[in-house]
C-alpha cells in the first residue's frame, strides 16, 4: 500500500482529472456522431477540452520536475500524463476532420467506435479514482480488463468498418476519409489500452 504525503497525493487528482477530461472529450464525440445538429458549436467543445488537457497535462510536467521523491516512477508519470492528453487531442482530431471532410451524415461504424472511447475512458476514470489504495488493486485491474475489452470490440468495428467501406464505395475521396477517421478514433481505444497497461504495472509492482 501507498504510504503518501499529501503533497504527493496531487499527482492521482491531476490523473483522475485528465482521465475525467479525455472522458468528457469521447462522450463530446459520441454526442456529436450520435446527435449531428449545432456542428459547430460541438467541434468547438471538442477544442475547449483539448485546450483543458493541455493545461493539465502541462500542470503534471510542471510538478514532476518539482518533486523529489514522486509516488510512482518518473517514467510512468510521464506516460500516463502524455497518453491521456493524446486520447483527448485524438478526439478533438476526429471531430475538426469532420467538418473539414465535410462529413454530412455519420456512419454507424464511427458512432460505434466512439462508443467503444467512451467505455474505454470511462473505465480509466475508475481505475485512477482508486489508483492510490492498492488494497483496491483487484478492482482498479477489473476496469483495465473492461479497458482491453473496448479496444477489442474497437479493432472488431474498424474491420468490419474498412470491410463495408471498401464494398460500399468507389469513390477514393470518400474512402480516404473515412478510413482515416476510422483510424483516428480506434487508435485513440489503442491509446486508452497502453494507459491500462501502465496501470497494471503499477499495481505490480506496488500492489
Amino acid at each position: 500500500m501507498f504510504s503518501l504525503m499529501p503533497r504527493e497525493k496531487v499527482f492521482f487528482e491531476l490523473f483522475t482529472k485528465s482521465a475525467a477530461n479525455a472522458h468528457e472529450a469521447a462522450k463530446a464525440l459520441a454526442d456529436l456522431l450520435d446527435d449531428f445538429t449545432d456542428v459547430s458549436a460541438k467541434v468547438q467543445r471538442l477544442k475547449d477540452l483539448e485546450h483543458a488537457g493541455d493545461k493539465i497535462t502541462h500542470e503534471i510536467f510542471d510538478r514532476l520536475a518539482k518533486t523529489f521523491i514522486t509516488p510512482l516512477d518518473r517514467e510512468d508519470i510521464h506516460k500516463i500524463a502524455s497518453e491521456l492528453d493524446n486520447i483527448t487531442d485524438m478526439a478533438d482530431s476526429a471531430a475538426c476532420r469532420i467538418g473539414l471532410y465535410h462529413v454530412t451524415e455519420p456512419t454507424e461504424d464511427i458512432r460505434l467506435l466512439a462508443r467503444c472511447l467512451v467505455r474505454g475512458t470511462g473505465s480509466l476514470v475508475e481505475a485512477f479514482r482508486l489508483i492510490d489504495n492498492m488494497k483496491r488493486s483487484e478492482e482498479i485491474l477489473k476496469h483495465c480488463i473492461e479497458v482491453h475489452t473496448q479496444e477489442n470490440e474497437a479493432d472488431r468495428v474498424n474491420h468490419h468498418a474498412l470491410a463495408a467501406l471498401f464494398e460500399r464505395h468507389t469513390d477514393a475521396a470518400e474512402i480516404i476519409k473515412w478510413k482515416d477517421l476510422y483510424h483516428i478514433v480506434e487508435t485513440a481505444t489503442d491509446v486508452c489500452e497502453d494507459v491500462a497497461n501502465v496501470i497494471h504495472n503499477v499495481v505490480v509492482k506496488n500492489a
